[in-house]
């Protein structure tokens, strides 16, 4: 486990791209440079500005002094605030402060920007340090910025991490002796990382807290095993958090919806087919898998459809669950229904089921007395008696 994890900011926390890059075209073409409308300006994000438009745009020391002047003359009063968290960002900082991590930011954007970002999206009371340049030393390395931080922080770089979208992230954590994370949401690569020497890549906000934990495996080898229809099985090799190697057995699976409906009488429903795996008859509520490119929740008002014949004035989420964690990418999504009437089913050729009305508390004793075993109609009866216990 770590004990801190230093941010980048712009690419990896934030994407700020808008603002930049509008920032960056005005002060070019203040200066008479032709920037093509089309032109990715991504080689923005993560080096000092100074630096950037010396190597990018052959300019001279004073001349990219007044290019970043002349950036910042837009940046300040507007671009500053083009930009928006990444989705998750709130929720993964705030569990990390849960797993009593210490968090920092370490960027060489200016940090009257950063602090004024922090306040902005109201989440400056998770850093215990912050860390990025000012305006009259703005060369600053990453290196340094970072050196900067492990010491405000009161932890040596073999006790933190360093999460960032590009290779002067990875770099700036190397030379510390810290570990590194680079992000795949931000501006970089996943060659740059490669490149660059990043211990982790981190395709999901969820890997952040996992690598920080020490309970991250990072996936070195995928040999398939059988891809049918539904299902896809691999056996993967991977290296776990103490350096060892482990096989993982997969079966990728493209997800399902489950819809549990409830009928102006207040009866919930389910229905009762026979699933060979188990080689019995059961309840369940209402199911399907989510076909190529369809979206889950219209997923579930067709299989609530074709199932049960019934249609809902009003649907509302009730969470997803991961059925079986331990070897299958499955995620099931949850959604209650409401204001039900009745058409005809539309069921496949090879699937005959009935449909059964129950009350909720019937439908809790079959499930406590072992009637009910199917894991997304428990997880959904209770989902739903715990929110219409709070109306």
């Amino acid at each position: 486990m770590y004990k801190a994890v230093i941010f980048d900011f712009d690419g990896t926390l934030c994407d700020t791209g808008e603002g930049i890059f509008k920032s960056a075209r005005y002060a070019l073409e203040s200066f008479g440079y032709e920037v093509p409308e089309d032109e990715n300006l991504s080689y923005f994000i993560g080096p000092p500005l100074l630096v950037t438009f010396q190597e990018r745009f052959n300019t001279s020391v004073t001349e990219a002094e007044e290019l970043v002047k002349k950036y910042r003359e837009r940046y300040t009063n507007e671009g500053l605030y083009e930009c928006e968290l990444y989705d998750g960002i709130v929720d993964m900082i705030a569990s990390l402060k849960k797993d009593g991590i210490k968090l920092a930011i370490a960027s060489s954007k200016p940090t009257i920007y950063i602090e004024q970002l922090l306040d902005k999206f109201s989440i400056a009371g998770y850093f215990d340090s912050v860390c990025g340049v000012d305006f009259a030393v703005d060369c600053e390395p990453k290196q340094s910025i970072v050196a900067r931080c492990l010491e405000e922080l009161g932890v040596e770089g073999k006790e933190a991490i360093v999460v960032g979208d590009r290779s002067y992230d990875i770099e700036g954590a190397s030379a510390c002796e810290a570990d590194s994370v680079g992000v795949m949401w931000g501006y970089g690569s996943k060659f740059e990382f490669i490149e660059s020497g990043a211990t982790y890549i981190a395709e999901k906000l969820g890997d952040i807290e996992s690598i920080a934990l020490g309970l991250y495996e990072r996936t070195e080898e995928v040999q398939g095993i059988y891809s049918g229809r539904i299902l896809t099985v691999h056996k993967d090799e991977v290296t776990l958090c103490n350096g060892n190697t482990a096989t993982r057995e997969c079966v990728d699976h493209p997800g399902g919806v489950a819809v549990i409906g409830i009928t102006d009488e207040d009866e919930i429903l389910l229905v009762r087919q026979f699933r060979y795996p188990y080689k019995e008859t059961i309840y369940e509520i209402p199911a399907g898998k989510v076909e190529k490119g369809e979206d889950p929740f219209d997923t579930g008002v067709r299989e609530f459809k074709e199932e049960c014949g019934a249609v809902a004035d009003e649907y509302f989420s009730l969470g997803e669950i991961y059925p079986s964690p331990g070897y299958t990418s499955e995620v099931i999504r949850l959604w209650g229904a409401t204001g039900i009437h009745f058409e005809e089913q539309e069921l496949d050729e090879d699937e005959f089921l009935e449909v059964k009305k129950f009350k909720l508390d019937v439908i809790v004793d079959k499930i406590m007395n072992g009637e009910i075993k199917d894991a997304k109609t428990v997880a959904a009866v209770f989902k739903l008696k715990e929110k219409l216990s709070k109306k």
